[in-house]
This record gives structure tokens, C-alpha cells and sequence, in this order.
């Protein structure tokens, strides 16, 4: 039996060892943490959002450039048979009022277990706390509890992840061992990720408050979402939908009231405020939450009224001091650049070696699209890997 390598036990590791394993291959897996799958989980904790249930018209556009390079993947995976593969794992889904689909149980690990027992079923072999190291001539290096480890050279799916959260795995680290055989890199950058606010003494109270009903505006686009006012910043789906266009600079103001046009807000305030204070005016008004109120007063004091107050309540200047680290970040942009790699996935300067997931060149956002694209690459290059090795 030939053998086969996988460095790194996430989805898209995981997904291309079963493809090799089912073209009868010997497949190791080995990852540099204690357990598998440790960002899996993560991403679970708050119910894990498998994909997007929409056309794939509608998908493919949310990865921005690269989606040329990944649609034939994502057309042969894509929504629909990433349900179909949950559901084969016994976990029933069910989507939401926004079109994303989670597992009933909204958890990661009976998904997780089952799929592991399957794979040990196929002899796929788990090796943990084994650290890749790079090569030694040809063959593979690992820093293992038993001491340095080679296997030699065998076709080879890497799945390292992006460069976020690397005290579960993913520190990109790896990206010098490929630089070092000629693989071009894109720099990482922080996606999916949470803006510094430099907030006064004041909205201290308001520290984990969610904002709801509003519009982010970025771009001269609107966008409805919501989002957290956290110790550092602002955070949360809403800010991760807008993130790529504000770490290119774009700026961001709030519609506080999306579900009013600039005539009845103007039409409102030409009622008397009679006795009441004019914060009490605002929130009997205009029903401000104790939070968008304190973020109208936090950006916009001293408080203006008639047409300028109107104005700010649909277009509330944020003045942003530049995304959280990149290690806080839900993803990275930046990795391997498809024109480093075949359409196979293939490394051009290293053959018989394919990427997968994260490490890839790519970013999307929250709300499905990572997980169901890391799914489709591993699968990509597990098949074309074990396609090379049968070959």
C-alpha cells in the first residue's frame, strides 16, 4: 500500500486525508498540538455555522479575487454537499433566518467524533504534538516526544492554516519553510477581525453591550448587522462583514436608524421636547438603546440638533484607530498564491506537495464561506494528491 502525508489536523487536513484513505492509501496525519481540530472547536462555541444556504451565484462572490481559483472547487463543493457531508456525519442541520446553516446540536464535537471514528475506520493514522520542521533533503522533518522524526518523501497535503490564533495551531510559521523552496507568498493580514476604538472613561458601562438595529456604512454601501462595544474596540459579525473594506482604509459610520428615512426623523423632531431632558427626548423619540445613544453622544458631543442631528442619527461618523493583531482575528488574508501552485493545488516548486485551507491565498467572510471553502479545498487536493500518488 503507497503511503501519504498530511500536515495539519483542522477541516481541511482532515477532509484531505479521507479522500487519499479512500483511494486506499496509508495516510498519516500529523499536527503540532495535543488534539485535533482545536480551531474546529473554537469556531463551535457559539454554534457552529457550517455554510451558506444560497445559490452558488450568490456564494462564489463573497471571495473577492479568488474566486476564479476557487470555484471549480466550490462547485464541487459547495452548500449543498457541505450539508449532505454533515449529515452523512449524523448531525441533522437546519438553517437560519439569515440563510446559514448549523448542526442541531449547534456544537463542533459530535460532528468532530464521528468524523474521526470514520477516518480510524479507513486506517488513517493520527500523530499529535508531532512539529513540522521543514525537509531534510527530501524527506519530512518533525520535532515529536520521541525525538526528531523523518518519513520520507510521499505525496504530501499541507493544511497549516492562516497566521491567527496560534495558541490553537494556526501561527503561520510555515510560510518560511516554503519561501525557502521558491513558493510564493502573499503577507498575512488580519480577516474577520475587530477595529480599535479609543473610547472616553464614559462607555466603560457599556463594555460587552451588543448593538442591534443598526446599518453599517462603508463604501457608500449599507449594511445591516450587528456587533459588540468591547474594552477595545468594536467586534463581532457585523464589524467581520466590513472588515476587508476597513483595513483598506475605508471609513465607518452607523445608521442608527435604518428603518426611517431623513423626512420622518426631521418630521419626529419637529415635535416640542416639552420638559423632557434632551437624552430622555432622544430615547422616547426615536427608541435609542441605552448603547446607540451612548455611541451618538461618545462620537457626535456636543449633541447638535435640527438637520445636523438628524444627519448623524443615519450617518454617524466611527473614528477607528486601525484593526486589533492579526493573532486576534477570526481569519488571515495572504498565503500561498494560486500562481504558485497548479490548478490541483499542486506547489510548482515543490512537486508531489499540495496546500489546502487557510494557508491558501484567500479570505471571506464570517457566516459559512471559510469553513465550506477549507472543506472544498482539503477535498481538492486530497483527490489530486491521491490521484498523483496511484499514478
Amino acid at each position: 500500500m503507497k503511503h501519504a502525508l498530511v500536515i495539519g489536523a483542522g477541516p481541511a487536513g482532515l477532509m484531505a486525508a479521507e479522500q487519499m484513505a479512500d483511494a486506499h492509501l496509508r495516510v498519516t496525519v500529523a499536527d503540532a498540538m495535543p488534539s485535533v481540530g482545536r480551531k474546529f472547536l473554537m469556531a463551535g462555541k457559539s454554534g457552529l455555522n457550517l455554510t451558506k444556504d444560497e445559490s452558488l451565484s450568490d456564494f462564489l462572490p463573497h471571495f473577492h479575487e479568488a474566486e476564479p481559483s476557487l470555484r471549480p472547487m466550490l462547485t464541487s463543493f459547495g452548500p449543498v454537499q457541505m450539508q449532505g457531508w454533515a449529515r452523512a456525519l449524523g448531525q441533522e442541520v437546519f438553517t437560519g433566518s439569515s440563510g446559514r446553516v448549523f448542526p442541531k446540536s449547534m456544537k463542533t464535537s459530535p460532528l468532530l467524533r464521528n468524523w474521526l471514528r470514520r477516518l480510524a475506520g479507513k486506517g488513517v493514522n493520527m500523530q499529535t504534538r508531532w512539529r513540522w520542521q521543514g525537509w531534510a533533503g527530501q524527506d519530512f522533518v518533525f520535532d515529536t516526544p520521541d525525538g526528531r522524526m523523518t518519513l520520507p518523501q510521499q505525496v504530501c497535503v499541507l493544511a497549516l492554516g492562516g497566521a491567527s490564533w496560534s495558541r490553537l495551531g494556526s501561527d503561520g510559521a510555515w510560510s518560511d519553510l516554503l519561501r525557502k523552496r521558491g513558493a510564493s507568498i502573499t503577507p498575512f493580514q488580519p480577516a474577520n477581525m475587530g477595529f480599535q476604538v479609543d473610547w472616553s472613561p464614559y462607555m466603560a458601562r457599556f463594555f460587552g453591550a451588543p448593538v442591534k438595529g443598526v446599518a453599517l456604512q462603508v463604501n457608500g454601501e449599507s449594511v445591516r448587522g450587528e456587533f459588540i462595544v468591547s474594552e477595545r474596540g468594536l467586534e463581532g459579525g457585523g464589524i467581520y462583514a466590513v472588515s476587508r473594506a476597513l483595513r483598506g482604509g475605508a471609513r465607518l459610520s452607523l445608521d442608527l436608524l435604518p428603518d426611517w428615512d431623513l423626512q420622518k426623523i426631521q418630521g419626529r423632531m419637529a415635535r416640542p421636547q416639552g420638559k423632557a431632558t434632551f437624552s430622555n427626548y432622544l430615547r422616547k423619540s426615536f427608541r435609542l438603546s441605552g448603547v446607540k445613544l451612548a455611541l451618538l453622544q461618545e462620537f457626535a458631543r456636543p449633541l447638535p440638533t435640527g438637520a445636523k442631528l438628524a444627519g448623524l442619527l443615519k450617518s454617524l461618523p466611527v473614528p477607528l484607530q486601525g484593526p486589533r493583531p492579526m493573532d486576534e482575528a477570526i481569519s488571515t488574508a495572504g498565503g500561498v498564491r494560486f500562481d504558485a501552485m497548479t490548478s490541483d493545488l499542486e506547489l510548482k516548486t515543490i512537486p508531489g506537495v499540495f496546500c489546502a485551507g487557510e494557508m491558501l491565498d484567500w479570505e471571506a467572510p464570517t457566516g459559512g464561506y471559510l469553513l465550506t471553502a477549507c472543506l472544498a479545498t482539503g477535498r481538492w487536493a486530497g483527490k489530486a494528491a491521491a490521484q498523483m500518488a496511484k499514478h
